[in-house]
């Protein structure tokens, strides 16, 4: 089965890096949202696309309601995990990646996410920080 995909693999990554641009288009004005920094020479395959927002947690209700599958994919900064518990650090030890942890937010994002799901997506986004709602 893997085989399968992997002659779809290409293909698969060129339709994430086509949504990612397009995510990038629809919320480069929304105040409040701050998308994914692009590394010059990277070819990034999007696997997912991580924004930060303040108020998150509210924000993954709205989109929630709004029946939007965004998510939290890694709530935890690694240092603060069991993995690095014997190097002692606490939390305040990296308060910008624990800042950030509190405020990242998955957007859905898969080869096969339309344009008008996109569009769907954003305007709940833009109202929920808006402090409208999403749904």
């Amino acid at each position: 089965m893997l085989r399968a995909k992997l002659r779809r693999l290409d293909v698969w990554n060129a339709a994430r890096r086509a949504a990612a641009d397009r995510y990038d288009e629809l919320l480069a004005d929304v105040a409040g949202v701050r998308t994914p920094v692009r590394r010059a020479g990277n070819t990034d395959v999007w696997h997912l696309y991580v924004v930060q927002v303040e108020a998150r947690d509210r924000v993954l209700a709205d989109l929630g309601a709004a029946g939007i599958g965004a998510a939290i994919h890694y709530p935890t900064p690694i240092h603060l995990t069991g993995a690095y518990g014997h190097l002692g650090y606490r939390e305040g030890a990296f308060p910008v990646a624990e800042a950030a942890a509190r405020r990242i937010l998955s957007l859905p994002m898969h080869p096969h996410l339309t344009s008008g799901q996109q569009d769907v997506v954003v305007d709940a986004l833009r109202r929920s920080v808006a402090g409208t709602g999403g749904a």
